[in-house]
């Protein structure tokens, strides 16, 4: 599947989740290099989800910003499907 269809998907879960804001975060000359796909904020807390396919791996800027966002006990993860957001969310952040 490719990650775009993938980003799709799990925006669409995120709208059925309970206290949710989600967005897609776009690349482009006016955003910031290395930012994951998609931010949410479920529950007040903050999740950022870096969308790859199957056999993607996240570039070296990519891993520094999720682990910029753990620093910052925010939760950043690299995901590839809707049920791994889904398992993300259900595990308490204490746990993760």
């Amino acid at each position: 599947m490719k990650e775009s269809h993938i980003v799709k998907a799990i925006l669409k879960y995120l709208k059925t989740v309970p206290n949710c804001f989600a967005w897609k975060e776009h690349g482009g000359m006016y955003g910031t290099a290395g930012i994951p796909d998609i931010i949410a904020c479920v529950d007040g807390r903050f999740y950022a989800f870096e969308v790859k396919a199957e056999t993607g791996k996240p570039t070296a800027l990519q891993e520094a910003t999720i682990r910029k966002i753990r620093i910052a006990k925010g939760q950043a993860f690299v995901v590839r499907s809707v049920d791994e957001v889904r398992a993300v969310l259900t595990v308490p952040c204490d746990e993760q």
